[in-house]
């Protein structure tokens, strides 16, 4: 067994060595080579990005949109309920008030025969003058307009119909679920297209009354008429400045309906309904039973003066 003398050339185990070092570095090169990303990848790799930053936004924009549809029912909703109240306390206590102004003036009128004191005098008229006002233009049409025009029972004299004024406050909790349900769906905000977008409009408007009624036998019938309606085609997504338009839409539709919310929050009605969020029905209830008891006074302090 011989030894290579210090300095001698490589051996032939060595120059293998060597030649295997030399063809690890090419493969480690080669791979180098290829993770590392060259114009095409560059271009991909930015669409790939551009693609999920649309899609990104795509998200965003359906999120919104049924943010605001949510937004929508719950105002719609409100709406409802106000309109309804209002239209209930006028028919079933409007009576009781009525009543009230009688006897203060029938009260008033009999102080100032008692006492024939010119200012009282002056009470008993004002207080007859508030039994019998001059009608304005506001009362004469008192229920007859609301927001989406002709009242459900001025439309109905109108026609000959039957007139189906609201028997409560709230529509059940089942036609508010169809209610909602079909808002949901067939809400015009949802589409993008202006013949799409009146289709819709002129159904949700059905859909708004039937409500405003507690009508469940029309939701359901309106229901499975929009089932059966024409299929709908898939929403493309959208170039990024349509999305960008969509979402600034959404925005000042939000803030148009905010106003209309807090408009409605602080109205006289609003405020009462306020008072009562669970059973809005049971609060005319007990204004009511406040009135009786005034009428009952008046009765009994009218009595005391006549006699």
């Amino acid at each position: 067994m011989t030894q290579d003398a210090p300095g001698g050339p490589p051996t032939r185990h060595e120059d293998e060595q060597d030649d295997h070092r030399v063809d690890d570095q090419n493969v480690q090169s080669a791979q180098a080579a290829q993770d590392e990303p060259g114009a095409d990848g560059v271009r991909e790799s930015a669409t790939e990005e551009s693609e999920r930053a649309e899609a990104r936004l795509e998200k965003a924009v359906r999120a919104a949109e049924q943010a605001l549809i949510e937004f929508e029912i719950a105002v719609e909703t409100f709406r409802v309920e106000v309109e309804n109240f209002s239209r209930l306390h006028h028919q079933r206590l409007g009576p009781m008030y009525s009543r009230l102004d009688e006897l203060d003036a029938l009260i008033a009128e009999a102080r100032a025969e008692r006492s024939g004191d010119p200012e009282d005098l002056r009470k008993a008229r004002e207080a007859r003058a508030m039994v019998m006002p001059m009608p304005g233009v506001e009362e004469l049409f008192h229920g007859w307009i609301d927001s989406e025009g002709l009242s459900a029972e001025a439309a109905a004299m109108l026609t000959d119909r039957p007139v189906q004024p609201p028997k409560r406050v709230r529509p059940t909790d089942e036609a508010r679920r169809l209610y909602r349900e079909l808002a949901r769906k067939a809400h015009p905000d949802l589409a993008q297209e202006d013949k799409e977008r009146a289709r819709r409009e002129e159904f949700i408007t059905r859909v708004n009354a039937a409500y405003g009624r507690g009508d469940e036998a029309l939701l359901r019938e309106l229901t499975r008429e929009w089932e059966a309606g024409p299929a709908l085609e898939e929403e493309r997504l959208g170039e990024a400045e349509e999305l960008y338009a969509r979402l600034e839409w959404l925005a000042r539709r939000k803030e148009l309906l905010t106003v209309v919310a807090q408009d409605l929050e602080e109205s006289a009605i609003g405020a009462m309904l306020r008072m009562a969020p669970d059973d809005p029905d049971r609060l005319l209830d007990e204004i009511a039973e406040q009135l009786l008891a005034q009428v009952s006074e008046r009765e009994a302090e009218l009595a005391a003066l006549v006699e």
